[in-house]
C-alpha cells in the first residue's frame, strides 16, 4: 500500500521511546516511509476498539515480514514506537511518517507568491501550516464538513498573512522580522485553537475518509487493487487523486488571478515598486493582499496534510518554509523560464521532486533525526547549482 520498509538498523533507544536501561535500549528500528503519517493517538492502535485498518500493522505492506505486536507511544513528529516480531525474533520498531508530496504543492504555491512575486522573505509559513491544520482539525472534530473546514483554514491563513504584511507596510518593520513576530505568536494561537499540543482525527470524517469511501464504492468493496504487480491501496489512490485535482484547480485559479488587473498590479509591485507608485497604485495594499493570499495557500496545505495524516500537531510546521523554498527553486531549474504559467507548474513539479528526493534519502538509510539537515543541504545545492550553470554558460560564450 502506502508504506515501504526501510530495513533494520541500530538506533538510540530513546528515539524508540525506551528508557536507557531497557533491555531493548540498543534496539533495531523498522524505518517506514509512508506518504501519509499515522494519526496521533495511535498509541492505542493495538486496542480492540480501534479499527484494524487504523492499527500500526496496517501501515506496512503485506510482504514486509513484520508483525507489530505492541505500540507504546508516539512523539510530536508522529513517530510510533513499539515492539514487533520479524524472523521469529522480537525487535523494537519505529514508524516514521513523511507527508504525501502533492499535498505540499499548495505550500510551494504560497511560497512562490511571497518569495518570487514580491521578493518578501516571509517565514510566517512555518506558523500558517500549523494554523491551517489546527483550525481544520478542531472544526472537523466538532462535526464541520471537510470542505468548509478546509476553507476556514484558508481564511485563517489569510488573516495571518495580512498581519505580517500590515506589520511591514504600516509599522515599517523589517519583512523578515515581521514574519518572525507573527510566526512566534501563532505558536500560542495554535495551542489555544487545539486546546492541547495535538489533535487526533481518528474516526473523524475528513477529505481522506470521504475519498476512501468513494473509492471503495467504485471498486465494489475492494480496499486494494493490483497495478503492474503492485498491491495498491484504494485509499491512497483516491486521496492522491483528490489532492491532485485540488492542486490543479488551485494552480489554474492562481494563474487566472495573476493575469487579472489586480494580479498584474501585484506582480508589478514585486518587480518595480517605484513604477507602480507612479501609476497611483498603493503598493502597501498590494503587499498585504499578496502575503495574505500566500499564507492562505500555506494554511490550506496544512489543512489537507492534517486530514491525510490523521492528526494536527503544534510542531508540524517547523521547517516548512524551507521545503516550500526548495520546491520553488527546483521548479525554476526544471522549467528554465520566467513565464508565469510554467513557473507555477514548476513550483508544483518541484514540490513533488523534492519530496521524492527526501524519500530516496530515507530509503538509503538516512536517520529521521537528520531529515532537517538533509533538507537544508538540498536547498543549499538547489541555490548554488543554478549559479554554476550560469557561470558555465558565460564562460562558454566568451571562450
Amino acid at each position: 500500500g502506502g508504506a515501504q520498509p526501510g530495513g533494520h538498523r541500530a538506533c538510540p533507544g530513546e528515539l524508540c521511546g525506551l528508557a536507557p536501561g531497557h533491555p531493548f535500549a540498543g534496539c533495531h528500528c523498522l524505518l517506514v516511509k509512508q506518504w501519509g503519517g499515522p494519526p496521533h493517538g495511535a498509541y492505542t492502535a493495538c486496542e480492540q476498539a480501534v479499527a484494524p485498518e487504523r492499527r500500526p500493522g496496517a501501515l506496512l505492506p503485506a510482504a514486509s515480514g513484520w508483525e507489530l505486536n505492541e505500540a507504546h507511544g508516539i512523539n510530536d513528529a508522529g513517530q510510533i514506537a513499539g515492539f514487533g516480531t520479524i524472523g521469529g525474533q522480537t525487535h523494537a520498531f519505529l514508524l516514521t511518517p513523511t507527508p504525501e508530496p502533492m499535498g505540499l504543492s499548495l505550500l510551494a504555491l504560497g511560497v512562490f507568491i511571497s518569495f518570487r512575486i514580491f521578493a518578501f522573505p516571509d517565514i510566517t509559513a512555518d506558523g500558517s501550516v500549523t494554523l491551517g491544520a489546527s483550525v481544520a482539525a478542531t472544526l472537523l472534530i466538532h462535526g464541520v464538513t471537510p470542505p468548509v473546514a478546509s476553507l476556514a483554514a484558508f481564511g485563517t491563513g489569510v488573516l495571518a498573512g495580512a498581519c505580517t504584511g500590515t506589520l511591514h507596510t504600516r509599522f515599517k518593520i523589517n519583512p523578515l522580522l515581521s514574519g518572525i513576530l507573527v510566526m512566534t505568536a501563532l505558536y500560542s494561537v495554535n495551542l489555544h485553537v487545539m486546546g492541547s499540543s495535538n489533535i487526533s482525527l481518528l474516526g473523524v470524517n475528513t477529505l481522506a475518509t470521504q475519498s476512501e469511501r468513494i473509492g471503495v464504492n467504485l471498486m465494489r468493496g475492494a480496499t486494494s487493487f493490483d497495478l503492474a504487480g503492485w498491491d495498491v491501496s484504494v485509499r491512497d489512490t483516491m486521496v492522491l487523486a483528490a489532492i491532485v485535482l485540488t492542486v490543479l484547480l488551485t494552480g489554474a485559479l492562481l494563474y487566472w488571478f495573476l493575469r487579472t488587473n489586480l494580479g498584474i498590479a501585484m506582480r508589478a509591485t514585486g518587480d518595480n515598486v517605484q513604477m507602480i507608485r507612479a501609476l497611483g497604485v498603493n503598493d502597501g495594499n498590494m503587499i498585504v493582499f499578496g502575503i495574505a493570499i500566500s499564507n492562505g495557500f500555506v494554511a490550506l496545505s496544512g489543512a489537507l496534510l492534517a486530514q491525510y495524516q490523521g492528526f494536527a500537531d503544534v510542531g508540524m510546521g517547523i521547517g516548512m518554509v524551507v521545503w516550500g523554498l526548495a520546491s520553488v527553486i527546483i521548479g525554476e531549474a526544471l522549467v528554465g523560464t520566467n513565464q508565469l504559467g510554467l513557473t507555477i507548474i514548476g513550483a508544483v513539479m518541484g514540490s513533488v521532486l523534492f519530496r521524492l528526493m527526501v524519500a530516496v534519502a530515507l530509503r538509503w538509510g538516512l536517520r529521521p533525526n537528520d531529515l532537517k539537515l538533509i533538507t537544508a543541504m538540498f536547498v543549499f545545492v538547489a541555490l548554488i547549482v543554478p549559479q554554476f550553470i550560469r557561470k558555465g554558460r558565460m564562460w562558454r560564450a566568451h571562450a
